[in-house]
C-alpha cells in the first residue's frame, strides 16, 4: 500500500488560523490588487495546495500532467481530447504529446468515436496498466484533500466545492 506523509491536520489548522487572521488583516484594507482579485487568489490556492501533492506524484515517476490525464481517465471510460485538455487544464497540443508518451508506455489507448455524433473525435481510454499506475495515488490524493479541507469543516468544504464547480460550469465552453 502507498504510504504518503502530508502535513498533519493540526499543522494545517494552525495555517488556516494564520490565514484567517491574515485575511482579516489584509482583505478590507489591502491596496495590493492581487490580494482581492479572484483569479489571483484561486491561482495562489491552487499552487500551494497542489504543490504538496505534486511532490508525491513526481516521487512515483509520473509528471504532473501524466497524473492529471491518468487520474481524469481512471474512472471515466472514454473521453475526447478536447474535454481531457479542459479537465486537465492543459493545451490540446500538450495533451496530445503526453498521450503519445502514455500510449507508447501502454497506459492509454486512442480510438475513433464510432458511436457518437461526431466520428472525427478521437477518444482516449486508460488501460489496466494505467489504472494500476495511479490507483494508489488516487487514494493518496483523497487523503491529501481531506487534510487540506479538515480545518474548514464539512459545511465550508462542501460550500467551497459547490462555489468552485458553479464558477467552472458558468465559464466552461461547451465540449463536443
Amino acid at each position: 500500500m502507498l504510504r504518503v506523509r502530508f502535513p498533519s491536520a493540526t499543522l494545517l489548522a494552525s495555517s488556516v488560523i494564520k490565514l484567517e487572521a491574515k485575511h482579516e488583516e489584509l482583505m478590507p484594507e489591502s491596496k495590493v490588487f492581487v490580494d482581492n482579485y479572484l483569479p489571483a487568489l484561486l491561482g495562489q490556492a491552487w499552487m500551494l495546495v497542489s504543490s504538496e501533492f505534486h511532490a508525491v506524484v513526481e516521487a512515483h515517476g509520473l509528471s504532473v500532467l501524466e497524473w492529471r490525464v491518468l487520474s481524469t481517465l481512471a474512472n471515466n471510460g472514454s473521453m475526447g481530447i478536447t474535454e481531457l485538455s479542459q479537465k486537465t487544464v492543459s493545451k490540446q497540443p500538450t495533451i496530445t504529446r503526453v498521450l503519445q508518451r502514455l500510449e507508447q508506455q501502454g497506459h492509454v489507448i486512442r480510438h475513433n468515436n464510432h458511436t457518437g455524433s461526431d466520428r472525427r473525435v478521437t477518444l482516449v481510454s486508460v488501460t489496466s496498466s494505467g489504472v494500476a499506475l495511479v490507483e494508489g495515488l488516487l487514494v493518496a490524493a483523497e487523503e491529501h484533500e481531506k487534510l487540506v479541507l479538515a480545518p474548514l469543516g464539512t459545511r465550508k468544504s462542501k460550500m467551497l466545492k459547490q462555489i468552485l464547480q458553479e464558477l467552472i460550469d458558468r465559464h466552461s465552453p461547451e465540449v463536443k
